[in-house]
């Protein structure tokens, strides 16, 4: 079981609160990704959960118990951080198997779980070596394997891919996916890359100055954006926001439109300049000055071939149009 419950959580040091008031449910087996920018609580979070920093007040659950005031040892979590944390003078094995020796597990346990681990991740024809052997991928696996081998009921992972470059980021990200679809385990993955929290997360768990601003599956927060926040942070490149007379004349403060939802046509649009095409191959972003509507990024196929300078018309979709009111909320 893996069921953790979050309840009026919340963290301050002094008069300066990290988190003033935090509710959540997570269930049993569920990918939960906390994402946001940073300095907006979701790392502090994610400490709270695993006892590494000490509630203010509120309560945290697991499967039922109410774990608060009780050490991470007890908490039967395990975490794995952005920095790889191996010991750099033990084996890739002795690594993996260090929190079973300090279990007091034997050695033939230990080696029968390592070996596990090893299978799962693809590390057994690295078990002799040493962290300094390995490449940057590799060694975060190690960390992995030495939170799998614990058996825990939730997975911790604190911006694990930051220190990996683009490609390799890719890479763990997928293994990171097969991982918790073959283990089945809860896990809760924190980043501030909203790519990596669409592309992982059964839910995704929106942060904004220690407030949670909302939860659901990736495609209901791309879809039905509970507010401006969420709207401009869920969705790369971000929603075109646009005020005055055109929000006003669709009943709102503000609309907001996404790139992919504008089209450019030949005429009964919103005139404009391009400033500024990045090519792609298969799309092209487009940076558009308009009058009446303030610049826009505009999402068109690769192939249109349009660049700096180039005088263009751009129309939304209707249906596709975000309305926001004066507070921010979204509007139906």
């Amino acid at each position: 079981m893996g069921k953790i419950a979050l309840k009026n959580v919340r963290k301050a040091f002094g008069e300066f609160v990290i988190v003033p008031g935090a509710n959540l449910e997570i269930d049993d087996g569920e990918f939960i990704v906390f994402v946001g920018p940073s300095g907006c609580g979701k790392s502090t979070l994610l400490r709270l959960i695993a006892g590494l920093e000490d509630v203010t007040s509120g309560q945290i659950l697991i499967d039922g118990r109410d774990v608060s005031d009780a050490a991470p040892s007890e908490r039967k979590l395990a975490m794995v951080f952005q920095s790889y944390a191996l010991y750099p003078h033990m084996s890739v094995r002795k690594n993996i198997a260090f929190p079973l020796k300090m279990a007091g597990l034997s050695p033939d346990e230990q080696e029968s779980k390592v070996q596990a681990a090893a299978k799962i991740l693809n590390l057994t024809s690295y078990l002799d070596r040493r962290p300094g052997q390995l490449s940057g991928g590799q060694r975060q696996r190690v960390a992995i394997g030495r939170a799998i081998v614990r058996e825990p009921t939730a997975f911790l992972f604190d911006e694990p891919l930051s220190n990996l470059d683009a490609a390799l980021r890719v890479t763990m990200r997928q293994e990171i996916i097969e991982l918790h679809q073959n283990l089945k385990t809860t896990m809760i993955y924190v980043t501030h890359d909203q790519i990596e929290a669409m592309t992982m997360a059964d839910r995704i768990v929106v942060l904004n100055a220690g407030q949670i601003e909302q939860v659901g599956s990736p495609i209901d927060l791309y879809s039905r954006p509970a507010n401006l926040f969420v709207a401009g942070f869920i969705g790369s490149p971000r929603m075109n926001f646009i005020t005055g007379h055109e929000a006003a004349s669709r009943g709102a403060a503000t609309i907001g439109i996404r790139p992919e939802h504008l089209d450019v046509v030949s005429e009964g649009g919103w005139d404009g300049v391009v400033a500024l095409a990045e090519h792609l191959g298969s799309d092209t972003f487009l940076r558009v000055k308009t009058e009446a509507a303030g610049t826009l990024t505009v999402r068109v196929p690769g192939e249109r071939g349009l660049t700096h300078g180039d005088r263009v018309s751009i129309s939304p979709r209707q249906h596709n149009i975000y309305r926001f009111s004066e507070d921010g909320k979204a509007m139906q």
